[in-house]
């Protein structure tokens, strides 16, 4: 099948696929004209790397993957062993982002938002612990 077939198929576009092959991540078949031929085990090889991606995998990882799929001699162990890793890395993510939504509503519940030009916002994101000297609390 030819690229246009191959990107409808796997849910990819043409450009990522080309991208994959640069990097030897998929290695197509090419007519003597130079037209890649997409085989059925291509296409099941870009659907995993669609959906390695598509759960937060980085390409080194979908490159380890996908080297353990193709391994019929692979231990699960390899295998949990980046997921988990994966997992961790996710979980950290979100940690992170929970501590900045929190740090940011203590920021917007602080700000009265009137005219007044004094902010807890802005003071917060300058690095200002305490209000400015013309007033407390946000009026502006």
């Amino acid at each position: 099948m030819n690229i246009g077939t191959a990107a409808e198929r796997s849910g990819l576009p043409a450009k990522t696929i080309r991208y994959y092959e640069e990097i030897g991540l998929i290695k197509p078949e090419r007519h003597e004209n130079g037209y890649r031929d997409y085989s059925a085990a291509d296409l099941h090889r870009l659907r995993f790397l669609q959906r390695s991606r598509g759960l937060g995998f980085s390409v080194g990882e979908c490159r380890q993957l996908l080297s353990l799929y193709n391994d019929q001699e692979r231990e699960s162990a390899d295998v949990k062993a980046i997921a988990t890793a994966k997992l961790g890395e996710i979980d950290r993510k979100i940690a992170e982002l929970e501590g900045l939504r929190e740090m940011l509503r203590h920021l917007v519940a602080n700000c009265h938002g009137d005219e007044r030009p004094d902010c807890p916002i802005i003071d917060g994101l300058a690095g200002e612990e305490t209000p400015r000297a013309h007033g407390e609390g946000c009026h502006g």
